[in-house]
């Protein structure tokens, strides 16, 4: 998995390009929390070019919504894949997990 991020005017926006799966998951969590250290705690993960998902990459996108709404951000997720979206729908976990069309709309209205 290829990770970048860019920090827009509210938000940073996270790249995750591959598979989120048991192996990118760990460096998933590591990314997220270097960015949250350099004092980016509002993140949207894009999703847009990761199109497989396994319950280390669900475990590893909880981990890191958690460490943002620890740093007294939030964490939302982006331009989600029919697979990944799947996976977010039968564990209930799109409940937890906003999703939206684009990076840019994630935190439009905040």
């Amino acid at each position: 998995m290829e990770l970048s991020y860019e920090v827009k005017d509210s938000y940073a926006e996270i790249r995750a390009a591959g598979r989120l799966n048991m192996v990118s998951a760990p460096k998933l969590r590591e990314f997220v929390a270097d960015v949250v250290a350099s004092g980016s705690s509002r993140i949207v993960v894009n999703l847009e070019d990761t199109a497989f998902m396994d319950s280390s990459g669900l475990g590893a996108l909880i981990g890191c919504l958690k460490a943002a709404r620890q740093a007294g951000g939030d964490l939302r997720i982006a331009a989600v894949q029919p697979q990944v979206k799947m996976v977010l729908e039968l564990t209930s976990m799109d409940r937890v997990l906003t999703s939206y069309a684009s990076a840019a709309e994630a935190f439009e209205n905040d």
